[in-house]
């Protein structure tokens, strides 16, 4: 017998088909089973299996028939079709009527409610004496202490002679109040060199032509003291 030059490779180029093999069923053992059982009855003959007792079944009583009654139809009634699906009729009329006597309750109760209060605090008010309490006596203040300015502030349509010295001062600042009146009047032409004054010189303490602290300070100070 050749040997082909390569394993797996049959000789003479032929494909090699797969082979079909058959195994016989071993029954011998089912048959075995099979004639130890006992014999039964045949499927439609009848006889009752072994072990088991036959069972009667209790027939139609006589006379069932003629005791029915057939019950009678169902006439459709136009009512009943009218009504839609998932309402009540008169439903929303109760609902709407229990509410109206819902809110008629609670506003009375309301009601009685706001005059019980009425009437208490009508009660607990005190009655006004017959006497009227004496109007308080204004204590008088010193003069130019409630000034925002502070105290000895001159403004315009003041007299005297802090006027005229206020005057004499400006007098010495160039350009400012130069020949102008000492008769110790606070008059528009002061309070316009009072106002030049304190814009020239950064004075921002006091009001604009008015002769404050910060304004007396700054121009003692520059004109000698006091």
């Amino acid at each position: 017998m050749p040997t082909p030059s390569d394993r797996g490779v049959p000789p003479d180029d032929r494909a090699i088909e797969p082979i079909r093999v058959l195994r016989p069923r071993r029954t011998d053992a089912l048959a075995e089973l099979l004639k130890d059982l006992p014999p039964g009855p045949s499927v439609g003959s009848g006889r009752p299996a072994a072990g088991y007792e036959p069972i009667v079944l209790p027939g139609r009583p006589s006379g069932t028939e003629d005791a029915t009654e057939e019950l009678p139809p169902v006439r459709d009634d136009p009512r009943v079709r009218d009504i839609p699906r998932g309402r009540v009729p008169g439903l929303r009329r109760t609902a709407v009527a229990a509410a109206v006597t819902a809110a008629a309750v609670i506003g009375f109760g309301g009601a009685l409610l706001l005059t019980d209060r009425t009437e208490s605090t009508a009660v607990a008010a005190p009655r006004p004496s017959a006497t009227a309490p004496a109007a308080p006596v204004p204590t008088p203040t010193p003069s130019g202490a409630g000034d925002p300015d502070g105290a000895g502030t001159l403004r315009e349509g003041d007299r005297g002679p802090e006027v005229t010295d206020l005057q004499e001062r400006l007098r010495h600042i160039p350009n400012v109040y130069d020949n102008g009146s000492t008769d110790g009047t606070y008059d528009a032409t002061l309070a316009a060199a009072v106002a030049r004054f304190q814009l020239w010189y950064g004075i921002r303490g006091d009001e604009d032509g008015v002769y404050g602290d910060d304004t007396r300070h700054d121009l003692e100070s520059r004109t000698g003291g006091g």
